[in-house]
């Protein structure tokens, strides 16, 4: 059972391994999946990269934005983005001007309040891994109905 969901009076805060960027969750996670595609699973060094979305105004950057790095592969391409750091995979998507934050749930303190609810881009899964739970997995991006156009 997940733990009640960020709120302005119950913010949750995380951040990178070596403490240099910080950031506060203040309402819900509005979806949270395994991402397969090549790029998170190179980004984050695991089978998938697990993040949550949750709408812009209720992310806040605390401190070490002079110390992330955004990598995007392509103009329309979703970003990657780390601490310079220590090198931990932080946000993903549109960061930073999108509608909505994507967050390694990784790097969460806490509870987010929410389970990953589905895989995406499982067509280019790592060949040594098998999903053996019983989420919903779709060969490409997400399904039409988490809202999101994006890969994470």
């Amino acid at each position: 059972m997940s733990a009640q969901p960020p709120s302005p009076g119950h913010p949750l805060a995380g951040g990178c391994l070596c403490g240099a960027v910080r950031y506060v969750v203040s309402g819900p996670f509005l979806r949270a999946g395994h991402c397969h595609c090549s790029r998170c699973r190179k980004h984050s060094g695991a089978a998938a990269g697990t993040q949550g979305r949750v709408r812009r105004e209720d992310f806040r950057l605390v401190s070490g934005a002079e110390r992330l790095v955004v990598y995007r592969p392509a103009p329309e391409a979703a970003v990657k983005v780390f601490c310079e750091v220590c090198g931990s995979s932080l946000f993903g998507g549109t960061w930073p001007d999108g509608y909505e934050i994507s967050i390694r749930l990784g790097t969460v303190d806490g509870d987010p309040g929410i389970r990953p609810q589905y895989h995406t881009f499982v067509a280019s899964k790592a060949p040594w891994h098998e999903i053996t739970d019983r989420l919903p997995q779709h060969r490409e991006g997400p399904p039409p109905e988490t809202g999101s156009q994006r890969s994470p």
